[in-house]
């Protein structure tokens, strides 16, 4: 039997709906239910989503959006971010009651105007963003200990969402409603091309006869990555950083034989670290003019 203190039994559960059974979604949906809160339904339109609705909402039943909303006093709609505009509006369309109800979602780029048709209406605006990559596996759910949450909400929203991240093991973060797609920028920026710049190191390095790039790569990325966080630009080691435009040249005359596509990013991010080594001093100008002349022949 559920004691006094079990989570279920704390002030203020909700019920929540969940609006996109993906792999976001069902991976908050989760956590919401260990702090407590009941999921009692799910959209799901794909089989992808309806299986991992079952696998990580068991129980939980499959209803149509509209049905969702009305049975839920907490509403993630966790859809594609090009996706979410047209459904809150196709929602509040319909009629289905959302006063009084909280109205989330997990979109980066979104702040809460993307939720003014559900406002008017007299829902209660909340973005809560898990900055964290999900992927679908079973290790999802674990990922959101500790991590941050990019949240916008009306000023007198904000203990509750607040609230909701810090049971679901997050830390919240505010972020200004005029800020969110810069904030968004920088962590694709950052997570995504990382995925795009380690998968092309390897395949290069395989082009070469190394069996295992990833074993090669693994202690060095982490140690640049580790670098990067902890000293920023100080961190940086390399060519760019010595002023090694010979070395720099060679690169880019092999990469254009190798991978032309490889070739574009990595002039591009070559410019761009010279110019933060330089501003930094950590590339004497004459070495950046070489480096710079370089890169743009």
């Amino acid at each position: 039997m559920p004691s006094a203190m079990s989570p279920e039994n704390r002030p203020g559960r909700l019920a929540v709906g969940v609006v996109g059974a993906g792999r976001v979604g069902t991976t908050l949906g989760a956590a919401l239910n260990l702090a407590g809160h009941r999921v009692v339904a799910a959209a799901a339109v794909s089989d992808v989503s309806r299986t991992r609705a079952a696998e990580r909402l068991p129980g939980v039943a499959l209803m149509t959006p509209q049905e969702v909303v009305e049975a839920a006093d907490l509403v993630l709609l966790t859809v594609p971010d090009d996706v979410l505009p047209d459904l809150v509006g196709g929602l509040i369309a319909t009629g289905v009651p959302v006063a009084g109800k909280l109205i989330a979602h997990a979109s980066g780029r979104h702040g809460v105007t993307v939720l003014a048709p559900a406002t008017r209406a007299g829902g209660l605006p909340l973005a809560l963003h898990p900055v964290m990559t999900f992927t679908g596996r079973t290790d999802d759910l674990h990922r959101l200990a500790g991590i941050s949450f990019g949240i916008t909400s009306p000023d007198q929203l904000r203990p509750v969402a607040e609230a909701l991240v810090m049971e679901m093991g997050g830390e919240p973060v505010w972020i200004p409603e005029d800020k969110r797609t810069l904030y968004h920028a920088a962590l694709t920026g950052g997570a995504n091309h990382l995925v795009t710049l380690v998968v092309e190191s390897m395949g290069l390095l395989r082009s070469v006869g190394v069996e295992n790039p990833s074993a090669m790569l693994g202690p060095l990325l982490g140690a640049a990555l580790d670098n990067a966080l902890r000293l920023g630009m100080a961190g940086l080691t390399g060519p760019v950083a010595r002023g090694d435009a010979g070395t720099v040249a060679e690169h880019i005359a092999e990469l254009g034989q190798v991978s032309p596509e490889g070739l574009r990013a990595y002039v591009a991010l070559a410019r761009l670290t010279a110019d933060r080594a330089l501003a930094a001093g950590l590339l004497k100008p004459e070495d950046a003019e070489r480096l710079l002349e370089v890169l743009a022949d």
